[in-house]
């Protein structure tokens, strides 16, 4: 798929995307990078950060524990700085969505997941908020996951986690309404990244997914960045509050 709709609101734009080193998250480094937009991105993955923004003019890369929110904060302010002004789109697209078995769930287990998964979403919105309220204006895009509105097993820590965003996301559309800062969920089905490939596609999930999905064809990065890129552009001025699913018709 060939990302194609240009949106001329994010050229010069400053926007900030939270696992922007692989996956998703690389792919949408690169989308907004073609829209022109000046990109900042947080990752774990040092090597992978680095190499993604030497290749994409205009992008600057921190490296960070986002779990750690005083190093979140730091990174923050450092791209702030680099990039030369304040940020008017968050896409808080980091997540880790290890399988783990009921019985074996200890509760540094479930704080590390929720640490990954949604406390980070909150402190970064925390965090540019005032950015956004002095530019008159900005786009929050907190992402979610299907996986819960499934019933998905073995793995409820990160469906908890992914269940809250739609609440986190409501809640601070609501506080941050006033200062015309939007804020949505936008929801990826089951997307074909290398790492889903490497550890749970085979061919009985593919049958899964075929069977689930409407429509037959596999659900790419690229159909994720579509929908963020809406979300952030002028063109979604008035979508606040809501769930976004970009899942072939599954959920």
């Amino acid at each position: 798929m060939t990302l194609s709709a240009s949106y001329p609101s994010l050229r010069d734009r400053r926007v900030l995307i939270t696992g922007g080193a692989t996956g998703i998250g690389a792919t949408l480094v690169e989308a907004f990078a073609a829209q022109g937009a000046r990109v900042g991105f947080i990752d774990i993955a040092r090597e992978a950060g680095e190499a993604l923004a030497a290749r994409l003019p205009g992008t600057a890369f921190m490296a960070a524990d986002l779990t750690d929110i005083a190093a979140l904060r730091s990174a923050i302010d450092a791209l702030r700085e680099t990039l030369g002004g304040p940020f008017s789109v968050l896409l808080n697209n980091a997540a880790n969505d290890k399988r783990h078995a009921l019985e074996t769930v200890t509760p540094e287990f479930w704080d590390a997941a929720m640490a990954v998964n949604i406390r980070h979403q909150f402190f970064a919105a925390q965090a540019v908020a005032p950015d956004m309220k002095t530019l008159g204006g900005g786009s929050i895009i907190n992402f979610g996951s299907f996986s819960w509105m499934l019933m998905q097993g073995g793995m409820a820590a990160y469906t908890t986690s992914k269940a809250g965003v739609q609440g986190l996301t409501r809640s601070l559309a609501r506080d941050l309404g006033p200062f015309n800062i939007r804020v949505n969920t936008l929801v990826p089905g089951w997307v074909m990244t290398e790492k889903q490939l490497a550890l749970w596609v085979n061919d009985e999930t593919k049958k899964e997914i075929d069977q689930n999905q409407c429509l037959k064809q596999p659900l790419m990065p690229q159909h994720i960045a579509a929908m963020a890129l809406f979300l952030a552009a002028d063109d979604s001025a008035m979508c606040t509050a809501q769930d976004y699913l970009v899942d072939g018709g599954w959920a």
